[in-house]
């Protein structure tokens, strides 16, 4: 696991994968999510606009990624 942390109580899931660079921009960020290949505690997400808490898990390609405060 990845821990990724946040500045804010709250990251758009775009947002936190540009973060984490598992991405270079919103475009790609955009792509994989409308795809389906990102999910969010356990389950695929396909709104990018999610809002993620520290707590919550993001997983791509393999890759658990936890968002925590910093």
């Amino acid at each position: 696991m990845i821990e990724v942390p946040i500045h804010t109580e709250t990251i758009r899931l775009s947002q936190f994968l540009k973060l984490a660079e598992v991405v270079a921009d919103g475009v790609e960020a955009k792509l994989l999510i409308r795809d389906g290949e990102v999910g969010v505690n356990g389950e695929t997400e396909l709104r990018r606009g999610r809002k993620l808490r520290p707590g919550d898990r993001v997983e791509y390609a393999g890759h658990v990624y936890n968002v925590t405060k910093e």
